[in-house]
């Protein structure tokens, strides 16, 4: 007989408003809001004494403001938050057998086999105690067979509370809550669910995995499965090297100090770009130079979590000038970025400067449809090869000033 699955799901409430309060006690209580601070600024995260204003994540910071005109409203630092998330992931990693850090302030823990050493539940609400003694956040859990169940149960024991669903009782769980509980339905596929009358998830598991499939494709299986509280997807132990990166080796070895950064400022914008599609974040950027020689030096510094050019270009050169060796020919240049998480739209939404997150976006849309090399800053024009090849290669990409002085 198999061993019965323990899948643990944490979640730091509220985790920017927190850290907010843990760093002013008088923020305790009032109505806060966190994100651009500018008219056409964007909540990245609002207390719940905000939340029983109809504000939500992702509303326009306007908006906000006349529902709840006595918020308090504050621009997010990337920087004091990175620190926390990071106090936290430590505490939990070193407490668990396998830990999957899935954003900022969310993590699952495969906790089985330890029911007969230490009890899942009462090891569970030790962590929970130990993270909310040793870093001041509350955090709410999760606990059950699998991690769809426990990341919906974490969710109903907010906030700061923690919820367990016993073996066999996923399904009625689940059947009474919205279908925006069930985790992979975003805005999208819930209206084309509610245009079909669909609400509760009830619903969903009363209808034929056939409909489902049909209406949307391979992920309404999925999305069926998930509603009947079954999730065999397993707990991905993540490590600090979980990265992406490029590298270049040159056809003739070079000194030529401007080509080279250039071609840096290429890597680290196509990398940057890469974290942003796929809605992740860094903490840590190695910069790695072979001389003609064959020595390779590498260089690496912990930065914020950030997925955004202006703030990961600067380190790359940085970085290179403190590492390159002017008497010794290049060979090859490299750029990685780890530490990855998930959360990159939340993080972005406090930035300082709200014109630069609308361009970064529109750059974006431009290199979805026409390649990574679309667009470009003028610094690394020479770097054509990097990232994807453009479907449009035989045209001149789109310039830009070089934003990152």
């Amino acid at each position: 007989m198999s061993t019965q699955r323990t899948v643990l799901h944490l979640d730091l409430d509220t985790f920017f408003v927190s850290v907010e309060r843990l760093m002013d006690s008088r923020l305790h209580g009032k109505p806060l809001l966190i994100g651009g601070t500018g008219d056409r600024g964007v909540v990245a995260s609002c207390s719940y004494e905000a939340r029983r204003f109809g504000i939500h994540s992702g509303m326009p910071m306007k908006m906000a403001r006349e529902l709840c005109p006595e918020a308090l409203v504050i621009r997010g630092n990337s920087a004091t938050y990175s620190k926390y998330s990071h106090a936290v992931t430590d505490i939990v990693r070193e407490a668990v057998p396998v830990c999957e850090k899935t954003s900022i302030d969310e993590f699952y823990a495969d906790l089985t086999g330890m029911d007969r050493f230490f009890g899942c539940w009462k090891y569970s609400g030790e962590l929970r105690e130990r993270v909310m003694r040793e870093t001041g956040l509350p955090i709410s859990f999760g606990l059950s067979e699998n991690k769809t169940v426990s990341k919906v149960a974490t969710g109903e024991a907010k906030p700061n509370n923690a919820l367990r669903i016993e073996r066999g009782t996923e399904r009625p769980f689940l059947a009474p809550l919205g279908i925006r509980k069930i985790p992979m339905v975003g805005e999208k596929t819930y209206q084309i669910l509610r245009n079909l009358g669909v609400r509760q998830i009830a619903t969903v598991q009363d209808m034929p995995v056939e409909m489902m499939e049909r209406v949307l494709g391979k992920s309404g299986r999925v999305i069926w499965r998930k509603a009947q509280g079954e999730d065999p997807s397993p707990v991905m132990p993540t490590s600090e090297r979980k990265s992406i990166s490029t590298e270049r080796t040159f056809r003739k070895d070079t000194t030529d100090v401007e080509h080279l950064r250039g071609i840096l400022i290429a890597m680290a914008e196509n990398l940057a770009f890469q974290l942003r599609r796929g809605n992740k974040l860094t903490a840590c950027i190695t910069l790695k130079v072979r001389y003609s020689d064959f020595d390779t030096r590498t260089l690496q510094a912990r930065i914020p979590y950030t997925a955004a050019d202006h703030r990961l270009v600067p380190k790359a050169l940085e970085l290179f000038e403190r590492l390159y060796d002017r008497r010794v020919l290049v060979r090859l240049v490299g750029v990685r970025y780890s530490h990855l998480v998930g959360g990159g739209m939340q993080m972005d939404l406090f930035d300082e400067d709200e014109d630069r997150q609308a361009l970064y976006q529109a750059m974006d849309g431009l290199r979805e449809r026409f390649g990574d090399r679309t667009i470009v800053s003028a610094a690394s024009l020479g770097a054509r090869t990097i990232g994807r090849s453009n479907p449009f290669s035989g045209d001149a990409p789109l310039l830009l000033a070089n934003r990152h002085q």
